[in-house]
């Protein structure tokens, strides 16, 4: 079955403030650097994890009202999206300082699991990509892919094509290429990449996945 390739509801350590604080969260450094280190080389340069939280019960993200790294000498903010996610650098010294991940949500933390989507940069996303530059994010992602494969095969998708991802989710129209915006999704499939086409978009995408054969 193809599927958007996202990490959802995975299981993290975390340590909860008492319950006069239930509304931060607080999560070791070191529990994030073993996603991002993954992705620190020239092969997935293209690409990023993007953190989040899921709420229990909705399953719509958490609502962040600030993150940081908390360290014994500074406090380093992260920047949140309109999505309620966040990004945070792969720095070994962090993980050798103990740093800790200090994430202040409106929920409960006790109703939200974290959320680990692997995407596109936003320095990659705009309007119009020439075909080099789609084969280019479409190599990134299958190098993750095959190094992950390579000690853990029997679970890893593999890589059959893109998804672009719209902020409006309403958006549907069909382009001039035959392929379709459906609910503010665009899939391009094999098919697509085999025809070495362009693609030029209505509007600059939310983001861009792989699309994966379980």
């Amino acid at each position: 079955m193809k599927s958007l390739f996202v990490f959802s509801g995975l299981l993290i350590t975390a340590l909860i403030l008492p319950p006069v604080m239930a509304d931060e969260i607080q999560v070791d450094y070191k529990t994030f650097y073993s996603h991002v280190r993954k992705i620190d080389n020239e092969d997935t340069a293209a690409l990023q994890f993007a953190f989040g939280f899921i709420h229990v019960t909705t399953g719509r993200l958490c609502e962040i009202n600030a993150a940081r790294i908390s360290t014994q000498k500074q406090q380093i903010p992260l920047e949140v999206s309109g999505e309620n996610r966040f990004t945070v650098p792969s720095e070994r010294a962090l993980r050798m300082a103990d740093a800790k991940i200090i994430i202040d949500v409106t929920e409960p933390s006790n109703q939200c699991d974290i959320s680990v989507q692997l995407e596109t940069k936003p320095e990659y996303l705009k309007r119009y990509y020439t075909f080099e530059e789609l084969s280019f994010l479409y190599k990134q992602y299958e190098a993750f892919f095959n190094e992950m494969g390579s000690f853990m095969s029997f679970m890893m998708p593999s890589v059959s094509g893109l998804v672009v991802q719209f902020e409006d989710q309403s958006l549907t129209q069909t382009m001039a290429n035959g392929y379709s915006i459906t609910q503010g999704s665009l899939t391009l499939d094999e098919g697509f990449f085999e025809r070495e086409k362009p693609l030029n978009l209505p509007v600059i995408p939310l983001r861009i996945t792989a699309l994966a054969n379980k």
